[in-house]
């Protein structure tokens, strides 16, 4: 059901620093921030040849990496995110096998202008996993 590797997204505390980070010190691509209101995060993408990396920075004080950031004060790993060809037909098996859907389990769309859902880290082994579609 799932193909490649999409993104590891991780989040920051400052999200200005973590692109300088990564461009300057480790001379990776760094793309503008895209706000992602919908989702309550600003997101950075780095480019590399087999996948990508996504910062997540708060947008807002309601922002869903807040919880995050307060117990990982320093970042982290936040998801990964894997690609599937379709999501609604992957999300109904999930839920058919008892997987959990976060929030009311329909899509949303994501970053990259694409339906995505995340699913409960608990079901995965402590990973919360962001499934997108091709």
């Amino acid at each position: 059901m799932i193909g490649r590797l999409n993104h590891v997204a991780i989040a920051v505390p400052d999200l200005a620093a973590a692109c300088a980070l990564y461009r300057d010190t480790l001379g990776a691509s760094v793309s503008e921030p895209l706000d992602q209101v919908e989702h309550g995060v600003t997101v950075v993408f780095i480019d590399l040849p087999n996948t990508k990396i996504e910062l997540l920075g708060k947008l807002g004080e309601q922002s869903p990496i807040a919880k995050f950031l307060e117990r990982n004060p320093e970042g982290g790993i936040h998801h990964l995110c894997y690609e599937v060809e379709d999501i609604i037909a992957s999300r109904d098996r999930l839920l058919a096998k008892g997987a959990r859907v976060l929030g009311s389990s329909e899509p949303k769309i994501g970053a990259h202008g694409k339906p995505v859902i995340f699913l409960h880290p608990k079901d995965f082994n402590g990973v919360l996993i962001e499934l997108e579609q091709l």
